[in-house]
């Protein structure tokens, strides 16, 4: 029954579904984000055990952020070309959204009865981390890179589906948005340090290999970390080994362990729907602009601006990463705020929509525009001018792919809340997918096209991505009714 602490709008079949979001006390919901989002923030991390987990987790993106900037000396050590080694970042993405659909469809489906951690990135995908970072530290040709990468990333792939999906299962509608910001936020402030930094111990002072080597051990040390720490944290009878449990009749038998052959590609089927479908085209457009920046940074500003140091160069990451931390809360608390005026704008009513609609501004200007003028400033404009103007672009840019990603990804959640780990692990998937064939065509493209062009149709892919945001804010209540997938309620989101 409603009373006068009771929110407007919410109906007491409502309340009756949030109770299930107050099983974690305040503290403890912080700790469980803190651990799947590599939170730095110290109004989150509260206790000593997250505080040096959080330490471990900035040394495996410290460790693996230094591929990128190391290209050159890579390649020059396997005796390759860019081109070549640039594609081992394309085939690890892809490893990423491969591996991300097979642990998202465990992970909703199984159920760690001797651990506390339901999770099976961290039971499975971690040791492949140690065996991946292993390889690639080892490699003596091309294809072992290549191989031991793709394991490597495989191993890793995990988080983001199934920490978005831990996130949803812990906090409400009108909390998710500002949590997804932190989420992201945790893992971007690693990024940062990363590859800020890591080029400086890494690349330039001691050897990309050693790096990828002692990656094994950060590796080896979160595992534990995690196994230990992260509870379990999905809605009681939502798990698919439940309800098998729950039909068998023999109840001695279905205590026994057995293993289930679930088709990871299964998920992929949820994107019929157009509005799934969309928002997840827009996410790879969108991180195009990002990748296309990034990944040949050595031969654009590098080259432009005569800069050849490893450590220098990865420097040039820290405008945009700190435009990424600033953009992944604000992102965040702006589609909170955007779902919470526009239910009251309308009596009540929840239109999942309303969220995207914080991410139409930046997704029409910030993002393309930022991107465009890095190919034309670096192109036209010379000298130590050239180079700042170019870094702002990047801090632009870093905003404003968070203004839309996060958004983007609390809205998959909302609509597909009991499957939020299997639509986020379908998204990362086929986003995955169309990233790494376009970062696969971002060196030939530069060299047979040039900056211009190839910025310039970057930005074109984004101002795409955008018209299909405003398609699915305008129209989403017509397209959700032309494919139905089985989306949440108001009662169940």
């Amino acid at each position: 029954m409603a009373s006068e602490d009771t929110p407007l709008f919410v109906s007491d079949a409502e309340l009756a579904h949030e109770a299930v979001y107050k099983r974690f006390p305040t503290p403890r919901k912080r700790v469980i984000v803190a651990l799947v989002s590599f939170q730095r923030d110290s109004a989150l991390v509260r206790s000593p055990a997250v505080a040096c987990w959080d330490l471990i987790s900035t040394g495996i993106v410290f460790a693996s952020g230094t591929f990128i900037p190391s290209i050159p000396d890579i390649a020059r050590d396997l005796n390759s070309t860019a081109d070549v080694v640039s594609f081992a970042v394309s085939l690890s993405i892809c490893g990423a959204g491969l591996g991300s659909m097979v642990f998202a469809t465990y992970a909703g489906f199984c159920k760690f009865k001797c651990f506390t951690v339901v999770d099976p990135m961290y039971l499975y995908g971690l040791p492949l981390l140690c065996l991946g970072s292993i390889g690639v530290g080892l490699s003596k040709t091309i294809p072992q890179l290549m191989v031991f990468r793709f394991i490597q990333a495989f191993g890793t792939s995990g988080g983001f589906a199934v920490g978005g999906g831990v996130i949803g299962d812990i906090y409400k509608l009108t909390e998710r948005g500002t949590c997804h910001g932190c989420f992201l936020r945790g893992y971007i402030q690693a990024s940062l340090v990363g590859n800020a930094i890591s080029p400086v111990v890494g690349a330039k002072y001691s050897s990309w290999r050693n790096v990828q080597l002692g990656l094994f051990f950060v590796g080896l040390a979160v595992f534990l970390a995690m196994l230990i720490f992260l509870p379990e944290t999905s809605h009681p009878g939502t798990l698919g080994r439940e309800k098998n449990e729950a039909a068998d009749s023999e109840n001695q038998s279905s205590r026994k362990f057995k293993w289930v052959w679930l088709n990871p590609f299964a998920c992929l089927w949820l994107l019929r729907s157009p509005n799934l479908l969309f928002v997840t085209i827009t996410g790879a457009t969108v991180l195009c602009t990002d990748y296309a920046l990034l990944v040949p940074i050595a031969y654009t500003l590098g080259a432009r601006y005569n800069i050849s140091n490893e450590a220098i160069i990865g420097s040039l990451f820290l405008p945009l990463g700190l435009g990424n931390i600033i953009g992944a809360p604000v992102a965040g608390i702006l589609s909170d705020r955007m779902v919470i005026k526009w239910r009251k704008l309308r009596g009540g009513e929840w239109v999942p929509e309303d969220r995207l609609r914080a991410t139409l501004w930046p997704g029409a200007t910030i993002v393309p525009l930022s991107v465009v003028f890095c190919g034309l400033i670096t192109t036209y404009i010379p000298g130590p001018l050239g180079l700042t103007l170019n870094l702002i672009s990047f801090f632009f840019n870093g905003i404003g792919v968070d203004l839309v990603l996060s958004p983007c990804s609390a809205y998959s959640v909302d609509i597909m809340h009991s499957r939020s780990a299997e639509m986020l692990a379908a998204n990362t998937g086929l986003r995955s997918f169309l990233v790494s064939v376009a970062i696969s065509g971002v060196m030939p493209s530069l060299n047979y096209f040039g900056l211009v062009a190839t910025y310039s149709f970057a930005g074109i892919l984004a101002w795409f991505g955008f018209i299909l945001l405003w398609v699915t804010v305008r129209y989403g209540d017509k397209l959700r009714a032309w494919v139905d997938v089985g989306y949440s309620t108001i009662e169940t989101t």
